[in-house]
């Protein structure tokens, strides 16, 4: 079950990056759309789809129309830690432990929560609204979304090699 409804104005964030520096959706949102990957690094589901996102990132969010942020419940060292670990090269939000008011806003029961957040701050309807654990299906849907948004031909975001579970709950 999604956290937000397709539709609804997504709420503001304003959280600091790994390195200090804030963030703003608001500000954001005036460069594209932008994709908001809620985490916990002890997440083993986290741990499996983060890659994937990191994939979709380097096609459509390297220069592309689209922003990515991760949003971590950990802290800066843990979630550098894990940025290392699972290769993930995209920009990094804390939402301060304990308090949580990012994931708190977004109504989070479970993680990974994925939101495709639209340059005019509603939650995307193209991809079942928002991705909470692990879905194949969803995540080739943002991936299909994302490269309408950068006007280019989608890229695949599994190679044939791979067994890829269809779902696995956050």
């Amino acid at each position: 079950m999604p956290a937000l409804a397709s539709g609804v104005h997504a709420p503001d964030i304003h959280l600091s990056f790994v390195d200090g520096k804030k963030f703003s959706l608001h500000e954001a949102l005036k460069h594209g759309p932008v994709v908001a990957a809620f985490f916990k690094v002890s997440c083993p589901v986290c741990q499996f789809a983060f890659p994937y996102l990191e994939r979709l990132f380097r096609s459509y969010g390297q220069g592309g129309k689209a922003s990515f942020v991760g949003i971590s419940q950990d802290s800066a060292r843990d979630t550098q830690d894990f940025n290392s670990q699972f290769g993930i090269t995209f920009p990094t939000l804390l939402d301060e432990k304990g308090k949580y008011p990012a994931s708190n806003a977004y109504r989070l029961t479970n993680v990974p929560s994925i939101f495709l957040i639209s340059r005019e701050g509603e939650i995307e309807a193209s991809i079942e609204a928002s991705i909470v654990g692990w879905s194949k299906k969803d995540m080739e849907q943002l991936g299909t979304k994302l490269a309408e948004l950068s006007e280019t031909p989608a890229n695949p975001i599994f190679s044939p090699a791979e067994k890829v579970p269809e779902y696995k709950p956050g």
